[in-house]
């Protein structure tokens, strides 16, 4: 008897731990379809299963749901970026480009590429939420190419630049495809092809940064 009644509780246990995580790429699907302010908390529990009170014995809040939500699925990114800026094994440019294409396969062809469309969208409403992101997130995978730039420097294949205001450049482009693709994609029948975009952009990236040998210049 005591067996079955462990049987029991076991797949309710592995149930609550669960919830969580369930909630987050709730949340995460029903942000991305309809942004921060449309979403209500009834419609992420009912996509994860559970009722609203639920969603409050682990987020005190909707704005604690999408920090919780976001930072989760957007953290191994910004890792994956460190840890490339982090490799000494390779030449800067190489590892430049490992950030822009890992970048764009993990944020622009997921449903994060949403994050920065509902950031711009809603920020003047929810201006916590934006300075939660640009501080947790975006400064944070900034400096790891800031320092990936840095690492060129110091070997002598970039030129001298303001690595900070170099990663800006970087990430220029990036949220400019994004943008156009979730704002306007629709309506631009010109648009490029993300990756052919990117590839161009960080050409010309690399191009001005590569330092050449004086008769080569």
């Amino acid at each position: 008897m005591a067996e079955v009644m462990d049987a029991a509780i076991k797949p309710r246990q592995r149930r609550k731990e669960a919830r969580p995580a369930e909630l987050l790429a709730a949340a995460l699907e029903v942000f991305a379809e309809k942004g921060f302010a449309a979403t209500r908390l009834e419609e992420i529990a009912a996509r994860a299963g559970v009722s609203k009170g639920t969603v409050y014995l682990y987020f005190e809040s909707k704005e604690a749901l999408f920090k919780a939500a976001i930072e989760t699925a957007m953290t191994p990114a910004v890792e994956a970026v460190e840890a490339i800026a982090n490799d000494p094994t390779r030449p800067a440019a190489e590892m430049l480009r490992c950030f822009v294409v890992g970048w764009w396969e993990r944020i622009g062809t997921t449903q994060l590429g949403a994050v920065p469309k509902i950031l711009v969208a809603e920020s003047g409403n929810f201006p916590e939420v934006a300075r939660w992101f640009h501080e947790t997130i975006i400064s944070r995978a900034q400096r790891a190419v800031a320092r990936l730039i840095q690492i060129g420097i110091e070997r002598g294949e970039f030129h001298p630049v303001d690595p900070m205001l170099a990663a800006r450049v970087v990430f220029s482009p990036m949220f400019a495809i994004i943008i156009w693709r979730r704002a306007f994609g629709h309506f631009m029948p010109d648009l490029p092809e993300p990756r052919r975009f990117l590839d161009e952009a960080l050409a010309i990236l690399t191009y001005g940064l590569v330092a050449r040998k004086k008769d080569e210049s």
